[in-house]
């Protein structure tokens, strides 16, 4: 139980109290029974249920609040409860047990943050899912990172993840990726080669076709066209796939599994599910092509299944994919995050989901918005190496991956943003990245100064660390348990890179006012234990966003 809860689970036990022996009226306990308040001189939680609880039981809120705060009380955890115009309760946490959880921290060690929420919940995070037809853009690596932290803050919150890439290796977009391919393979052996209209130009497809000349010289051309134009696609198809997981790695972004969609239609959960929707009544025919009744279900308009030409779309694809995923794999509760061009997609996953006789509410959706690169406040929209978009790959090898993740993490998943190229590369505080990994080399170096010179912590007394700076330092450090819920209560990662920065404010702030390495030998062990228990916090937090501590910058 994080501190929020603590205080929460006072608050509901005082109310129950007050009802049980009749002080209060029995009504029901509130939601939210406590925030943080903006003023710090409120106290370190605050309540405004009284004011909640005033209409329902018929009184006035400083009266409630006066009988809950004197049923809170005080004791080892809380030092002050106040009552504050017009109806609040204002609760201050203990010095001595702030001090106290120092040693916590210490003992949790890398675990520090992690919570039981998820109590062992199977969930599947599923991100990226590119065609591979083509390699990843600065786009997709938004999306990318969003579920990567997500999943891993998941993972801190008791549930047990798997990362999932949806491969879309059928259909028509590989039957034009394998014409392309093989249209530039022809144009490398210099013969004819003509392009599908609507097929891939970027020069990724003229660098492939003229290496699988290179490797295979007209081995594919001596066949008749259809077979050699797929035995070619089928190779260059892997390639892609390849350079997908090369590019995710170089963001340290993976995965668990990385499904198919082939493998719907061979293992026939396609079939399985048309036979469901169509035995529901959920299928009608029309206009030669198969439909699913969406707006039986409160869509706008039914959607196509099966096209007119006999082809599945894609909406069938992720009908059967996401019955595969809560049907046959049995998860709990799915995550799906999308582009931004997929909005017009959810409600209609999400009513298919139902008509299966799945709870769509188990289905999230998370829509990653456009990213704009900037340098120097001029839009970059053209690769020069290329002049295509600008690939993932390009982004990383320009700013490295610890920038990506912090300035595509540090937004709001449904904002669009602006990617500042030259700040991400800044060596100085202006850049968020620079700060918060400065500060964890700042600590490293700090216990490594110590420790060369003898000085440990480990009889540090941390009822010596009473500053406002020092209690300031842990009451931060205490709140990470309580982020890692709230992004999983919101699934908003951005919280996490919003909280390691006011944790890196705090410790410079501690690291100016408070010298660590003093003459005084108990001061000193003391506030070493306080620079290590911070650096396991700031260790945690990094670790979460999948960027490095540094030691030395």
């Amino acid at each position: 139980m994080h501190l929020r809860d603590l205080v929460a689970s006072r608050l509901v036990e005082a109310l129950n109290r007050a009802q049980s022996d009749q002080t209060l009226p029995s009504v029901p306990v509130p939601d939210a029974m406590v925030e943080r308040p903006q003023n710090v001189d409120h106290g370190d939680f605050a309540s405004s249920a009284p004011l909640k609880l005033a209409r329902t039981m018929h009184m006035n809120p400083m009266e409630i609040a006066e009988k809950l705060a004197a049923l809170v009380g005080t004791d080892q955890e809380i030092s002050a409860v106040e009552v504050a115009a017009p109806g609040f309760i204002n609760i201050t946490i203990a010095p001595g047990w702030l001090q106290e959880q120092v040693n916590d921290i210490l003992a949790q060690g890398d675990a520090f943050g992690s919570t039981e929420t998820g109590k062992g919940q199977t969930i599947q995070v599923e991100y990226v899912s590119v065609n591979p037809t083509g390699p990843l853009h600065v786009g997709h690596a938004r999306g990318a990172v969003l579920g990567s932290v997500l999943s891993s803050v998941l993972g801190a919150a008791g549930y047990e993840v798997s990362r999932e890439y949806y491969l879309n290796d059928a259909g028509n977009q590989i039957d034009l990726f394998h014409q392309s391919l093989f249209a530039r393979y022809l144009q490398a052996l210099e013969k004819d080669g003509d392009m599908p209209d609507n097929g891939y130009r970027g020069q990724y497809l003229i660098d492939l076709g003229q290496e699988m000349a290179e490797i295979h010289g007209a081995k594919f051309f001596d066949m008749k066209s259809d077979k050699g134009a797929v035995a070619l696609g089928a190779i260059g198809i892997e390639r892609m796939i390849e350079n997908i997981k090369e590019d995710l790695g170089s963001l340290q972004v993976g995965f668990d599994v990385w499904f198919s969609e082939t493998s719907l239609y061979t293992d026939n959960y396609y079939d399985t599910v048309m036979k469901m929707l169509t035995d529901g009544g959920h299928v009608t025919q029309r206009e030669g092509a198969t439909w699913f009744g969406s707006s039986a279900l409160g869509e706008e308009k039914d959607n196509v299944l099966i096209r007119s030409t006999g082809v599945p779309t894609y909406f069938a694809s992720d009908a059967a994919y996401h019955y595969h995923k809560f049907v046959i794999r049995g998860f709990d509760r799915v995550i799906d995050i999308w582009g931004a061009d997929h909005m017009g997609h959810i409600d209609r996953v999400k009513a298919v989901v139902g008509a299966l006789g799945i709870d769509s509410g188990k289905l999230e959706v998370i829509i990653g918005q456009m990213v704009t690169l900037k340098r120097g406040g001029e839009t970059v929209k053209i690769s020069k190496r290329t002049g295509d978009m600008i690939s993932l790959k390009e982004l990383v090898e320009e700013v490295g991956s610890d920038a990506c993740r912090f300035f595509f993490l540090a937004r709001s998943a449904d904002a669009q943003m602006d990617f500042d190229l030259e700040l991400a590369v800044k060596e100085s505080q202006d850049n968020p990245v620079y700060y918060l990994q400065y500060a964890h080399a700042r600590l490293a170096g700090i216990l490594s100064n110590a420790a060369e010179g003898g000085k440990t912590f480990d009889q540090g007394d941390v009822h010596l660390l009473s500053t406002p700076e020092e209690l300031t330092l842990i009451r931060h450090l205490l709140m990470l348990p309580e982020v890692v819920d709230s992004i999983v209560e919101t699934m908003e990662p951005h919280h996490l890179p919003h909280y390691t920065m006011e944790l890196a404010t705090a410790f410079h702030s501690f690291y100016d006012r408070c010298r660590v390495i003093t003459d005084d030998e108990a001061l000193t062990s003391a506030r070493l234990k306080l620079c290590e228990a911070a650096r396991i916090g700031f260790a945690r937090c990094l670790s979460l966003m999948g960027m490095n501590a540094p030691d030395k910058m």
